[in-house]
């Protein structure tokens, strides 16, 4: 099946082989039941598939991949304006599933049943590099988010990548539960195990006793998810027979990597990527984990730092530039934002990844934050300040907001919105925080809902009027009145 090797037949078949939140599906059941959506979907410009943790979905993903249909996976917590904004932008005309949400008008449903199998004649669609996989829902750091469109070729590229770097194959089982809309839960959590031959258990939510009963030999998992394991002796423990952990999405806190390496007798291995460039830079499983480092290139991926002056940094494990990347991985562009896309790339053909980092003499990456403090990370997530910021401001209450992530020990980053009410309301004024949180989880995903809201009387700005978000995390806001 072209991507997906494993459909094909030559590493056998076992009963269980796919697991989703305790539903097992055999690969043949498998391509069976995708091969129906495909079949129903085959000619469409995009597919939208609300991407809950069940093993439907699943299939639902694999159909459009096998019909050559684009896939746009929506996150489930999704609110209105971002789910309607993703189904127009995309321009998905139908949607997997038979329950459509109020934003679907004018989409088709496709239904997904785990039984369903697809006609004689049914072929999947002849191979293409080129051809778009997935358009990818990514915040950047204004506006509402754009589609990164990956190709085959990318998604091919970065499995074989890890496959290389991980030492993973048909005689791992890979255990995770993180969510199915992006590239860590999606791309390498189910088309990882799909191209590689690898037995998959997705444990619905990822939570220490899942990990721990999962029994896998490979383990995938965000810093908040890694944090609560090594809270959990008991379970960390049982994670000692198996062979790699991977934490990603994130930095994973040193604290955590080195409880996680007294628990389960192994320090976990990190790795770097984004969107737009799949994973890139991976810890190797027969090399050296550092704490804090997210190791070296994949095959085929060049890296390089520059400095803010535009110059060359030095790989000495001391200069700072921002990373930036070539490579098999890379997306191929915004869906229809060829401004948005253009200014990712350099003059001279390097992606721009925004993130600041280190490179050793050895090879060995380190990440050390952001060049703008308006992308923010929290639990595996990338959020942008604007688009939270935006929604903010569609509060009656609210006269301007500034949203900034503080640091947390568990999540890496937690959203925080400094609002100045409208007509001068305050604390105990007309508007708050628990209405200001419940107003913006309902309209964006509820990952993007601020964790604490600060009613300020002014936002700090410098003389061009930008707001100075460093300063209101450093508690130079004057609270309302």
């Amino acid at each position: 099946m072209g991507l997906l090797t494993a459909l094909d037949g030559g590493y056998g078949d076992r009963a269980d082989a796919v697991v989703v939140d305790g539903a097992a599906l055999s690969w043949e059941q498998l391509l069976g039941a995708a091969g129906a959506v495909a079949e129903r979907v085959a000619g469409a410009p995009g597919l939208a598939v609300l991407a809950r943790p069940t093993a439907e979905t699943v299939a639902a993903v694999v159909g459009g991949l096998l019909a050559g249909v684009p896939v746009v996976p929506l996150p489930p917590d999704s609110g209105p304006v971002e789910r309607a904004h993703i189904l127009r932008d995309s321009g998905a005309t139908l949607l997997a599933g038979t329950e459509l949400p109020d934003e679907t008008e004018g989409l088709t449903a496709v239904p997904v049943q785990l039984t369903d199998r697809p006609g004689g004649g049914w072929r999947p669609a002849a191979e293409d590099g080129d051809r778009t996989a997935f358009v990818l829902y990514t915040s950047g750091t204004t506006g509402a988010p754009k589609g990164a469109l990956i190709p085959h070729r990318a998604v091919a590229a970065g499995l074989d990548g890890l496959a290389d770097a991980w030492q993973w194959d048909a005689g791992d089982t890979l255990v995770h539960g993180l969510p199915l809309f992006h590239v860590h839960g999606l791309v390498l959590g189910v088309l990882g195990a799909l191209r590689t031959g690898s037995r998959l258990v997705h444990t619905g939510r990822p939570t220490p006793a899942g990990y721990a009963a999962a029994r896998g030999s490979l383990y995938f998992g965000v810093p908040t998810v890694w944090s609560r394991i090594a809270a959990d002796p008991a379970a960390a423990r049982e994670l000692a027979a198996a062979r790699l952990l991977v934490s990603g999405s994130a930095p994973l806190p040193v604290p955590v990597f080195e409880r996680l390496r007294e628990l389960t007798g192994q320090a976990p291995a990190e790795r770097y990527g984004m969107t737009e460039t799949l994973i890139t830079v991976a810890t190797r499983a027969d090399g050296e984990r550092r704490p804090g480092a997210v190791g070296v290139p994949l095959p085929g991926v060049r890296t390089r730092l520059v400095g803010e002056d535009g110059q060359p940094v030095p790989a000495d494990g001391e200069g700072v530039g921002e990373l930036q990347l070539q490579g098999p991985t890379l997306f191929d562009g915004y869906l229809g934002r060829p401004e948005a896309t253009a200014a990712s790339w350099t003059a001279d053909g390097w992606f721009r990844t925004g993130d600041v980092a280190v490179i050793g003499p050895d090879g060995f990456h380190r990440i050390v934050g952001r060049a703008s403090v308006d992308l923010i990370k929290s639990g595996g997530y990338r959020i942008g300040a604007g688009e939270v910021e935006a929604a903010l401001r569609d509060h009656p209450g609210v006269a301007d907001a500034a949203v900034v992530g503080a640091p947390d020990p568990d999540l890496g980053q937690v959203v925080v919105a400094y609002v100045v009410a409208a007509d001068g309301g305050g604390v105990g004024g007309g508007v708050g925080e628990r209405e200001l949180v419940d107003f913006v989880a309902q309209r964006l995903s509820v990952h993007k809902r601020p964790r604490r809201v600060v009613l300020v009387a002014d936002l700090p700005r410098n003389a061009m009027g930008k707001v100075l978000k460093k300063h209101l995390l450093d508690g130079g806001a004057q609270p309302g009145a």
